[in-house]
């Protein structure tokens, strides 16, 4: 009996809740536009910091979009990944409860969790002791309820999957819901990532001095580092052939990805890493470097990032670097959902024609080498065929996924 062949996956819907706005469309205009998602931080009290800027999702109101979850007994992640899955699903053209009949589950990143909980349940701690403590609160504050609550809304019976990679974190579930439909194993997967912003992530990385006063300026060579974000990104993957069976619309497929972790470092990258990584990325997807149209960077505006990045690319690619831009300059690093970001920012531009911008570049850092095209300040028209999603978390984990135009 000959072994099954791999099936091919197809992404069929888009969904994003972010500063950027509320929708695949939004979303998609705002970065071709160019725009920024930071404000002041008004989501907690910022009084003490010297740097008070973030991409905080404005006028969500969860029962705008969710059908099925109870919002007020979930956290904002949950609330973010759940309308991201709800809104991907409708994008796909699966309507109601359509899903709960399909061999379907949820692969969700993250990289705080419910972090505003635990930001809450320790203020009670501290203000009334332990007793003190709300008990619903608690029951709010588990990670693993980010991909449940996508399953909850959609009514999915399949595995509710969430990874703790951090700001590599959707990658990672994008590659495994595309593992389990290539396989065979299941249907459809909807896959990304969500995170809130909270003061305990915004101090700790105030406190490593990686923030910037301003905007997020990737490549620049006056970049000053991240600003935090949050939001939901959900892509919905399911089988290339029951997709085109069933006349949905096609933004791209998954052509495979790559993972490493080098763990050199608790939070400086490694430029040997990330070429593996993307060797690895090119080998599973059956693509040779010259194939790949465009990089949608990792691109977080530090320095140790940006170089490293560059870097790496230069090794694997040689002289010929194709186009590579960051959309953290227009959203912020939205940490466990930024590479899920990124993914929707390269289905979109495979499907739609052009390249995301770096929005906020000036003058690009001469230290990273000539001909560096980050496409400064607005999306570019063009037809990329072959786009690779960089995601790098702390503690040197690695991953990419390799998109295709749908043909």
């Amino acid at each position: 009996m000959s072994e099954r062949a791999p099936r091919r996956v197809a992404v069929t819907g888009l969904g994003a809740v972010s500063s950027l706005g509320i929708g695949a469309e939004a979303f998609t205009e705002a970065v071709r536009e160019g725009r920024s998602g930071i404000t002041e931080i008004s989501s907690f009290d910022s009084t003490g910091f010297r740097h008070t800027r973030a991409g905080e999702v404005h006028d969500f109101r969860p029962q705008d979009h969710l059908e099925r979850l109870p919002a007020e007994k979930w956290g904002r992640s949950g609330q973010f990944a759940a309308a991201a899955a709800r809104l991907a699903a409708r994008d796909a053209g699966w309507a109601g409860d359509d899903l709960s009949a399909a061999r379907a589950g949820s692969a969700m990143g993250t990289t705080n969790g419910e972090a505003r909980a635990f930001q809450e349940l320790t203020e009670q701690w501290l203000d009334r002791g332990i007793d003190g403590i709300d008990g619903d609160l608690a029951a709010r504050a588990s990670a693993d309820r980010i991909a449940a609550a996508v399953n909850t809304e959609l009514g999915l019976h399949g595995e509710a999957q969430t990874f703790g990679t951090a700001c590599s974190a959707s990658n990672y579930a994008i590659g495994y819901g595309f593992d389990l439909i290539r396989s065979g194993a299941m249907d459809v997967m909807i896959a990304g990532g969500a995170d809130a912003v909270n003061r305990a992530t915004h101090a700790g990385f105030h406190r490593l001095g990686a923030i910037a006063p301003d905007l997020c300026r990737p490549f620049d060579e006056d970049r000053a580092g991240i600003m935090t974000a949050e939001g939901g990104a959900a892509l919905v993957l399911e089988s290339w052939d029951d997709a085109v069976a069933r006349g949905a619309r096609i933004y791209a497929e998954v052509l495979g990805y790559g993972l490493t972790c080098d763990a050199k470092h608790p939070t400086q990258p490694d430029r040997d890493g990330i070429a593996e990584c993307i060797r690895r990325a090119h080998k599973d997807a059956g693509v040779e470097p010259d194939a790949v149209d465009y990089v949608c960077a990792h691109g977080t505006g530090t320095a140790a990032n940006d170089s490293t990045e560059v870097a790496a690319v230069r090794e694997v690619f040689g002289d010929r670097i194709p186009p590579i831009s960051s959309i953290k300059s227009m959203l912020g690093h939205t940490m466990g959902a930024a590479s899920g970001f990124g993914a929707l920012a390269c289905c979109a531009a495979l499907h739609h024609g052009f390249l995301p911008p770096t929005a906020t570049v000036r003058a690009v850092d001469p230290a990273l080498g000539p001909d560096l095209d980050c496409v400064p300040g607005r999306a570019r028209d063009a037809r990329p065929r072959v786009v690779e999603n960089h995601g790098f978390a702390f503690g040197g984990n690695n991953a990419i996924v390799m998109l295709g135009r749908a043909a």
